[in-house]
This record gives C-alpha cells, sequence and structure tokens, in this order.
C-alpha cells in the first residue's frame, strides 16, 4: 500500500513522515518507525501498530479505534481528541503523551506505562487498567 507517496508495510521507515488525512484503515504497520510523523486526523482504525515507534508523533484526532498497539512506543505523542476506543494499548509506553479528550473506552491498558501522561478529560468507561 502507498499513500502519500509513502509506502506503508510492517517495519516501514516512516519517521518524519506526512500522513496527516491519511486513510490507513486496516494497515500492518507492525514494528513501524513513525517517530515524529505527522498524523492528525488519519484513520488508523484496525491498523496493526504492535510494537511501533510513535515517539513525538502528532495523533491529534487520529481514529484509532480497534487499533492493535501492544508493546508500542508513544512517549511524547500528541493524541489529543484522539478515538483510541476498543484499542489493545497493552504494554504501550504512552509515558508524557497528551491524552487530553481521548476517548479510551473499552480499550486494554494493562501494563501500559503512563507516567507524566496527561488525561485530562479522557474518556476510561469500560477500559481495562
Amino acid at each position: 500500500m502507498e499513500v502519500n507517496g509513502y509506502k506503508i508495510d510492517a517495519g516501514a521507515y516512516l519517521s518524519d513522515a506526512d500522513l496527516s488525512n491519511a486513510n490507513l484503515f486496516n494497515a500492518n504497520l507492525t514494528g513501524a518507525h513513525l517517530s515524529g510523523a505527522n498524523l492528525f486526523n488519519a484513520n488508523l482504525s484496525n491498523a496493526n501498530l504492535t510494537k511501533a515507534s510513535l515517539f513525538g508523533a502528532n495523533l491529534y484526532k487520529a481514529d484509532l479505534s480497534n487499533a492493535k498497539l501492544s508493546g508500542a512506543n508513544l512517549t511524547d505523542a500528541y493524541l489529543n481528541k484522539a478515538n483510541l476506543s476498543n484499542a489493545n494499548l497493552r504494554g504501550a509506553n504512552l509515558s508524557n503523551a497528551d491524552l487530553n479528550k481521548v476517548n479510551l473506552s473499552d480499550s486494554n491498558l494493562s501494563g501500559a506505562y503512563l507516567t507524566k501522561a496527561s488525561l485530562y478529560g479522557a474518556n476510561l468507561s469500560g477500559a481495562k487498567l
């Protein structure tokens, strides 16, 4: 799959890529390098981002519903107003992440690292902590 001139696949190197508004529904980005990537308003629903690096990525208003993010590195990521409903974040690193007004309903956050993460106004109904 190719989006905005970037090859989207497992292990892809997409650091600092501009994928804003991209449709990445059901994409396989297992182990991908997305540090500093701009994923503003991107559709990542049902995507597999297991063990992906999203350090410092911009995921503002991104749709990550039903996404697989177990073991992913989301340190310093900007996820304000993102939809992470029913997402699997088991063991993910969300240290210092901006999770303000994020929808985390029915998500799996067991074993996730939330040190210094901001969760103001986040929806955690039904989330597994």
